[in-house]
């Protein structure tokens, strides 16, 4: 099965009470790296164990590469990644990324981080994202690594 059905329309834009979700961009670089290195410590934590990122020399160049690279697949509908913006969109509180999944048992994958200082946004935002992807995109198994099965786990499963 492809990744998504031909006839299958990307959400544009969805919106919590304290926050709106819609593709990332380029447009977004500076609001993003800000995100990013303000909360690198926390991310490290959440993502250090399979990945380096985000890097202490993440230079906003880099993240501007990253961030095309995240558009260009969401236009190709390889992978998407998501802002999660202030309600009036001037600041980036975290990102959500869907993609294909590499693990037998489940179709696509989903990964998000809040900003430093947001945490209390996390429940919120964990589960406005679990109805999101349950509700309006067409997979029947997902797979929140590093939230329901611990990254170590999820690196021991099999692979499609």
């Amino acid at each position: 099965m492809a990744f998504l059905p031909e006839d299958f329309v990307v959400p544009e834009l969805v919106a919590g009470p304290r926050f709106r979700i819609r593709p990332v961009t380029v447009h977004d670089v500076v609001r993003l790296y800000d995100a990013v290195m303000s909360s690198r410590e926390r991310l490290y934590v959440q993502f250090g164990e399979v990945s380096d990122w985000p890097a202490a020399d993440l230079s906003l160049e880099q993240c501007l590469i990253d961030v095309a690279w995240q558009q260009k697949e969401g236009a190709l509908r390889r992978s998407f990644g998501f802002a999660v913006l202030t309600t009036d969109e001037v600041r980036m509180l975290g990102s959500i990324y869907l993609g294909a999944s590499r693990k037998d048992g489940t179709e696509a994958d989903v990964t998000y981080w809040v900003r430093a200082g947001s945490e209390g946004l996390e429940p919120e935002l964990d589960a406005f994202v679990r109805e999101w992807v349950a509700t309006s995109w067409p997979f029947k198994s997902v797979g929140f690594p590093g939230r329901d099965i611990a990254w170590a786990e999820w690196a021991l499963l099999p692979a499609r």
